[in-house]
């Protein structure tokens, strides 16, 4: 099962393992309040939420990771993200409307696109992480084998057109694509349905 999360700018996903849930993706710091709201109206407990995933440590995908931390929530951390945990840490720190601590990286558990399955399977969920690098360095894909695929910021394939070098947006939905993916969940579109 399949919840979004809308609390602020970005999309954001629960999805349902065996005994708990995945959130993929957080929005921007100080959208806690809101976020519990959403929770609220979705009938979930924070409890119920044991593992985050990041599709990338962009400032309106991360903003509440560190405080959901601090309340139980296990950050999984892709190896190709570590070196970019902290890149939102000098915007937040300018925005001084904004409280925000950053990630302790040393607190997440890492796991790799190689022992990624082995990891999902362990919470429940079938699937992968895939490296979908044409956003942004640590940009991942999360792929499932019932046909769902959360691509966070990844340009919609219907753009490929639209960019005159397109060649690494191209590759990344040729490797998604290769996963006959059925919904495609977007940060900041809607869901489009492939099949």
């Amino acid at each position: 099962m399949i919840i979004k999360l809308r609390y602020g700018n970005t999309n954001t996903f629960l999805i349902n393992g065996e005994n708990c849930y995945l959130l993929f993706d957080t929005d921007y710091a100080g959208t806690i309040q809101a976020f519990y709201k959403e929770l609220k109206k979705n009938k979930i407990k924070l409890n119920d939420i044991k593992y985050l995933l990041a599709s990338h440590y962009h400032p309106d995908h991360i903003g509440l990771v560190s405080e959901l931390m601090k309340q139980g929530v296990e950050l999984l951390l892709v190896d190709t993200q570590y070196p970019y945990i902290h890149f939102s840490d000098y915007i937040f720190n300018r925005d001084n409307k904004v409280k925000y601590e950053p990630i302790d990286a040393d607190k997440a558990k890492i796991l790799s696109e190689k022992n990624s399955r082995e990891i999902l399977k362990c919470i429940g969920i079938d699937g992968e992480v895939i490296c979908t690098t044409s956003h942004s360095l640590d940009s991942i894909s999360l792929i499932l084998d019932d046909g769902n695929c959360f691509v966070g910021d990844l340009e919609p394939f219907e753009y490929l057109d639209a960019y005159e070098d397109n060649s690494k947006l191209k590759e990344d939905w040729e490797l998604i694509m290769s996963y006959n993916p059925k919904t495609i969940y977007y940060a900041h579109a809607n869901e489009k349905n492939i099949r």
